[in-house]
């Protein structure tokens, strides 16, 4: 039952990432990338204020040292990378290349913790993997226009290494700090980064320029992106090894595709039910119920 719960909050998590990938494009159209950066840190910063006065036992120097890491990679870069990805490259290449974003996590996974890869892991990151790349190759010639692609992609690509090196720091920090904890402090540090690049953006944007509807998604992206799916996904790898809640990011494009048919009025074509199915299939394989040897071990 403990599994089961991690995983409902995995799945949740990474389909709330990757609609944010489509709301995050509508925003960046209108507001500059480094002010709806600051504004995404200001925002969570704000909501999480109350778990700064909590009394908490002091954190030991390691911990400071991994909850900036997890801020500098998994808040601050993987945010600019993101944004700056999907405004230069089409949304169809931004898919492909995150979908390899479980694959980063599981070889990240074998070289900082030391977790072995089983066979079922394995499997189910390649299932994974083709799901997304059915989904998205089968619309490839359906770009956006992006002027310059490769810039695009090389930040995405950038953004993929970060976010898998948030996904394993993460399994650490869960072993000593509760998510909350962990979350308030890697957007404080994140707000402190981003301050000195982000301040002068948006002090010099028109904000009247920006709708209340505009408003309203601004501060759900932020809300959901740093504060709700930081806690859905904190939670879930507490008792989850770091390879297997990889996969799930899996959903990341998936759901972005999805944010695609329903606000954008894409088509629905075969390529995404096949994809649904590799997908779902591949968090089976990897969730099945293990035997209480083998759930022991982890």
């Amino acid at each position: 039952m403990r599994h089961t719960k991690s995983y409902v909050y995995l799945a949740l998590a990474m389909m709330l990432v990757g609609a944010n990938i489509g709301f995050g494009k509508a925003v960046i159209a209108v507001v500059p990338v480094l002010a709806f950066a600051l504004l995404r840190f200001v925002i969570a910063v704000i909501v999480m204020a109350p778990q700064f006065f909590k009394a908490a036992p002091r954190l030991a120097r390691h911990e400071w040292l991994t909850l900036f890491g997890q801020a500098f990679f998994g808040t601050f870069l993987f945010t600019l990378c993101m944004l700056y990805g999907v405004q230069h490259t089409t949304a169809t290449a931004a898919g492909v290349i995150t979908s390899t974003l479980p694959a980063a996590v599981a070889i990240l996974s074998r070289l900082i913790l030391k977790e072995k890869l089983q066979a079922r892991t394995l499997a189910s990151i390649l299932l994974a993997i083709a799901g997304i790349a059915v989904l998205n190759l089968s619309k490839s010639d359906s770009g956006d226009g992006a002027s310059t692609p490769l810039v695009g992609n090389l930040f995405i690509i950038a953004a993929v290494l970060c976010e898998a090196t948030y996904v394993v720091l993460s399994k650490r920090l869960t072993q000593t700090l509760s998510p909350l904890r962990i979350t308030a402090y890697s957007h404080l540090f994140g707000l402190l980064l981003m301050l000195p690049i982000g301040l002068g953006a948006a002090l010099s944007f028109d904000f009247s320029v920006v709708t209340a509807s505009m408003w309203l998604l601004i501060i759900w992206y932020a809300v959901a992106a740093s504060v709700i799916v930081f806690w859905l996904w904190l939670t879930g790898t507490k008792h989850v090894q770091a390879n297997v809640a990889g996969i799930f990011t899996a959903l990341m494009p998936l759901a972005a595709a999805f944010i695609g048919v329903v606000f954008l009025h894409e088509s629905l074509g075969w390529a995404h039910f096949v994809a649904l199915a590799l997908v779902l299939t591949g968090i089976a394989v990897a969730s099945w119920p293990q035997s209480v040897k083998a759930v022991q071990e982890v």
